[in-house]
């Protein structure tokens, strides 16, 4: 992953879009908004302006380099700094203003989703809640970060859906853990939409194509540390639809907690540093409404989980 080009792997099409930037706010914004996201802090890929990627540790107005990615494109710098300890680190000092931030993580091992994780959100989708955590997955081609634009073929484009949800990062290696030693492998927290193409995911019989092709798995703008996060149980998810609220729910409707997921996902799949997991999505998705809501050409979708922070980006129909 070089630190000197203008293009990033998990990050394309934002050089000339107004929905990017360094800082927590974006002016796509507007409608009935949820509470305020407060400050930045947490863990963060950004580009320097020398050119360089690095990981940095924000605390509002100022940040601390804590390493430099290479320049390989199968490069990680939060993955590799969590296997190192170095983003326990000190560092140089930053300006936070000064940062481009990229998305926060680049090639995790694995992204781990969960279906069907609200009951509100199952019934809406006509099928019954799970007994168990549906588990699928997506890959790191999926990544971008708040800001991007992501742009989605056309033969993906007429039933796109957005699905606000908050994203767990792992911070240690999880083998089959306990419950309740599960969020102890917990590093922190990102906002995170899994978009999804219905048409394909539908079709298919399988969600492969629909829910994984380049640019469905934008997260950011930051990993809020979990130390930061007093309960992940109780934190308020918005999705916003340009100006529209069209999901307003609460991660305590989840009917597998975070540490469920975590514990009974590690069981079958060792789960390492750096990997992510989407934890589902509240009711309120556009397939299911009546008549059905889609994502357009230009349109900016924003989700917001209280306490953890906010990811904004446009889709471009090419």
């Amino acid at each position: 992953m070089s630190g000197g080009t203008a293009q990033d792997p998990v990050q394309s099409g934002t050089a000339q879009d107004p929905v990017r930037g360094g800082t927590a706010q974006d002016p796509v914004r507007g409608g009935t908004a949820p509470e305020p996201v407060r400050a930045v802090r947490g863990l963060a890929r950004a580009r320097l302006g020398d050119g360089r990627v690095v990981l940095v540790r924000i605390e509002s107005e100022e940040a601390t380099v804590l390493a430099t990615e290479s320049d390989h494109p199968a490069a990680d710098v939060l993955r590799e700094a969590l296997h190192t300890g170095a983003w326990r680190a000190d560092g140089e000092p930053v300006a936070a203003g000064d940062l481009e931030l990229l998305a926060p993580i680049a090639n995790p091992s694995k992204i781990v989703c969960v279906g069907l994780n609200y009951r509100d959100h199952a019934e809406e989708s006509g099928v019954e809640p799970p007994a168990r955590p549906l588990l699928f997955a997506k890959f790191p081609n999926a990544l971008r970060a708040s800001g991007a634009v992501v742009e989605v073929p056309e033969d993906l484009s007429g039933q796109l859906d957005y699905e606000g949800e908050l994203g767990v990062v792992i911070g240690r290696r999880a083998r089959d853990v306990a419950l309740d030693e599960a969020l102890d492998h917990v590093l922190g927290y990102v906002a995170a939409n899994d978009l999804s193409a219905r048409d394909a995911q539908f079709s298919d019989g399988q969600w492969l194509r629909g829910k994984s092709a380049d640019g469905f798995c934008p997260v950011g703008p930051v990993v809020t540390l979990a130390e930061d996060v007093e309960d992940p149980q109780a934190l308020r998810i918005v999705t916003r639809l340009n100006d529209q609220v069209v999901q307003d729910g609460s991660t305590e409707k989840m009917i597998f907690s975070v540490a469920e997921i975590v514990s009974y996902a590690s069981r079958y799949l060792t789960l390492e540093p750096g990997d992510l997991i989407l934890t589902g999505t509240p009711p309120g998705v556009g397939f299911a409404r009546t008549p059905p809501l889609v994502v357009g050409d230009g349109d900016v979708v924003t989700v917001t989980v209280e306490g953890v922070g906010e990811v904004v980006n446009r889709v471009r129909v090419i």
